[in-house]
């Protein structure tokens, strides 16, 4: 278990984490969100022991983090950080000698990745020569070669197509159901739905919204209801609680303000004509990030 506890950083006088708590369990997945300064970077430097904690603390597994644990850890950074001028094997090697792996288990596990990857050819080639989606492959490859016990994933899909997010999506899910303990950071909220259960959204390094997205959603006021069908709008939009009416291809998407708005739009829907779809949905974590960020920035 990693497992972090009343964690704050400063830097100055600036507090960039203030007060952070949460665990993230074996084989778990879990979200650290947060917009552009909320903090993260900052939290996972600090899991990782590239920065010293103010207070607080941080251990995997009961022990304190340090090079002792550090071999099972793998960081995929929100920036590239491969160096250019290497070919892939060799960035393979140097990532994976800095991990304590032996060559001949490093070459071992780069031949699987690449080969699930669709990109064998690129084994010898310099790391510069490569696409920016390819180079994205090599980034994640040498984060996981040592199939680490906990994984910081800070925004990996960045210049991947739907086709190859769905093979690191396989692989992630891969090492989760190994029992890796995994990170997984985006701004992309529909990418951490693919994944996580338990979050943990960050404004100004504070703790706005945790807790599993299951309960989270169901305890969100706001709903969402999918229409199709002959509709007086001027009419819906009347109906008290009705908050937002958007039109999307030949369907209406409507936010409610708590579901007991339901029964008065259904009410007014059944008197309507051509009525095929009536939906009632949850809101996205997209709704609710923006949501609750919002209202943070506003107090």
């Amino acid at each position: 278990m990693l497992k972090l506890e009343n964690v704050t950083k400063y830097y100055g006088d600036f507090k960039a984490v203030d007060n952070l708590s949460f665990e993230v369990n074996e084989g778990e997945i879990f979200g650290l969100l947060g917009i552009n300064g909320a903090g993260k970077t900052t939290t996972f430097r600090m899991i990782m022991g590239l920065l010293d904690k103010t207070s607080g603390s941080i251990t995997l597994n009961g022990k304190n983090i340090d090079y002792s644990v550090t071999d099972n850890i793998g960081f995929l950074t929100e920036e590239r950080s491969l160096l250019t001028k290497l070919t892939v094997r060799e960035q393979a090697i140097y990532f994976g000698s800095l991990k304590g792996m032996k060559n001949d288990k490093i070459l071992e596990r780069l031949d699987y990745l690449l080969n699930k990857f669709g990109i064998n050819e690129y084994k010898d080639k310099k790391i510069k020569e490569l696409s920016k989606g390819n180079q994205q492959k090599i980034q994640f490859i040498t984060a996981i070669l040592n199939e680490p016990k906990l994984l910081i994933l800070d925004e990996p899909f960045s210049g991947l197509d739907p086709f190859n997010i769905e093979l690191f999506k396989e692989e992630i899910l891969n090492l989760s159901k190994k029992g890796s303990m995994i990170i997984f950071s985006s701004h992309r909220m529909d990418h951490v739905e693919l994944f996580c259960k338990k979050l943990v959204i960050l404004v100004n390094g504070k703790t706005v919204l945790e807790g599993n997205i299951k309960d989270i959603k169901e305890s969100y006021q706001k709903k969402n209801i999918v229409l199709k069908g002959d509709i007086d709008l001027e009419k819906l939009k009347s109906i008290k609680g009705v908050e937002k009416l958007v039109e999307k291809s030949d369907e209406y998407e409507i936010t409610i303000s708590s579901k007991d708005v339901v029964g008065d739009v259904f009410k007014f829907i059944s008197k309507c004509k051509n009525i095929t779809k009536f939906v009632v949905e949850e809101p996205s974590l997209n709704e609710i990030f923006i949501s609750k960020v919002g209202e943070s920035y506003e107090k």
